[in-house]
């Protein structure tokens, strides 16, 4: 099994309902290619200071495992993935950042 790990950074701070719906709809795409094993999304939980150093500080994280890199690769051709990205990203902009990775114990 393969997991693809994702560090999501929202440019601007995003009401609580938003960053949920966001997550919602890329849970839903990603288990809708029926190429996704699991899918588990958790909200960055953030230290004094953090916003101090010059780093991608997550808004959320959000990991997707699928048996394979083949199958990783398959899952993000699929087109209506991308059309949730670009709604999203044309209202909210933001970054990620992700590694692809064995399961880690």
């Amino acid at each position: 099994m393969i997991n693809h790990t994702m560090i999501v950074s929202f440019d601007h701070p995003l009401p609580d309902s938003t960053l949920d719906q966001y997550l919602t709809d890329i849970e839903q795409v990603m288990l809708g290619t029926g190429l996704v094993q699991s899918f588990v999304s958790r909200r960055h939980l953030a230290v004094p200071g953090e916003a101090a150093i010059p780093a991608l500080i997550a808004t959320a994280i959000v990991q997707i495992g699928v048996a394979d890199i083949d199958t990783l690769a398959k899952a993000f051709t699929l087109p209506g993935l991308h059309e949730v990205i670009d709604r999203w990203q044309s209202r909210h902009p933001y970054k990620v950042a992700w590694a692809n990775h064995q399961v880690l114990a």
